[in-house]
């Protein structure tokens, strides 16, 4: 008796509590339905400022990758992506035996080396000196001077380049008469990765210093007074306060920027190589544009270009795993 009154009382109770979950649940799923339309509806305007944002991405960055399969084929535009023949790894092997596959690797990981090296800190040493200047307009002077040369057009950049370090140009005259040399710096190899990495620098470093214009702008300022009070100086609050408060904007910035390794910025290198400097500038991207474009070889330069993507993608992962061991501060 006792035995099946225990068992009653149980049912009884198991079917309150799956009754309870289950308007519970509903309950909830109601309750979200009805904040997202009610956010809809208050927001409207905000969804349809993204909403080409979302379209970009969509037609132009996710529905293109089904062609990635080409890279996997011998692809004939007649025939279409899907009547080609497949042919596995056979376009990557003849990357990889290719005589281009080291001259190219090794030169997209120098640029891109020296790249991060020298031009990584130039942002933020920029926007650490902008920081400390308390004339406003001679501050917003200098902040124009620093961002008007990443509204330039890429050609426009290139043609000064080439006008500059022409062997009769202001940079390439100054350089020839110390060298002895007689020939245009943009045609000599030893000078082109030098020449690459310093006009993306100058070009780049303002707009990049904004993010890190915002990240200072974000730090307590009562820190600053604290450190004052303490007796630190500019160079110890830069150490201790500056610093550690733009330090995870630095870190995910760096995190990104390594995932890039192997994506130089080749339309740059496009319009200031030529075959005389092919030893020292030619690099991944422009390889495959080469081969891709000029050669139609569309399955090769497809495979190229993945084994790419899938490079920096490893990279990416790696170093965000590092760094979420090391300082707790990662993508995810």
């Amino acid at each position: 008796m006792f035995k099946h009154t225990k068992m009653h009382t149980t049912d009884i109770l198991t079917g309150k509590k799956k009754s309870t979950l289950s308007f519970n649940t509903n309950h909830q799923k109601n309750t979200q339905n009805n904040a997202l339309i009610k956010d809809l509806r208050s927001n409207y305007d905000l969804y349809l400022l993204i909403l080409p944002v979302i379209a970009f991405y969509a037609l132009f960055c996710y529905k293109p990758m089904y062609g990635a399969i080409i890279a996997f084929k011998d692809f004939k535009p007649a025939i279409g992506i899907w009547e080609s023949t497949w042919v596995g790894f056979k376009h990557f092997k003849r990357f990889f035996e290719s005589i281009y596959f080291k001259r190219t690797l090794f030169n997209t990981l120098n640029i891109s080396i020296i790249s991060i090296i020298f031009g990584f800190p130039a942002p933020i040493i920029l926007a650490l000196l902008l920081n400390e200047l308390r004339w406003k307009k001679y501050s917003s002077f200098v902040k124009t001077v620093a961002y008007f040369p990443h509204f330039i057009s890429m050609v426009v950049i290139c043609a000064m380049i080439k006008t500059f370090v022409n062997n009769t140009g202001l940079i390439g005259g100054l350089v020839n008469s110390f060298t002895g040399g007689k020939m245009s710096l943009i045609n000599d190899p030893k000078y082109f990765v030098t020449i690459l990495v310093a006009s993306d620098i100058w070009q780049g470093v303002g707009w990049g210093s904004i993010i890190y214009m915002a990240a200072l702008a974000g730090i307590d300022q009562q820190l600053y007074e604290a450190a004052k009070i303490d007796g630190a100086g500019k160079w110890k609050q830069l150490i201790y306060v500056t610093l550690p408060g733009i330090m995870p904007t630095i870190i995910i910035l760096l995190i990104l920027r390594l995932g890039n390794i192997l994506s130089v910025g080749y339309e740059k290198i496009l319009l200031l190589y030529n075959p005389m400097t092919y030893e020292t500038a030619d690099v991944i991207l422009t390889y495959v544009y080469r081969v891709g474009i000029l050669e139609t070889s569309y399955s090769f330069s497809t495979a190229v270009n993945l084994f790419n993507s899938v490079v920096n993608f490893t990279f990416l992962m790696i170093v965000n795993y590092i760094s979420k061991k090391v300082s707790s501060i990662g993508l995810v």
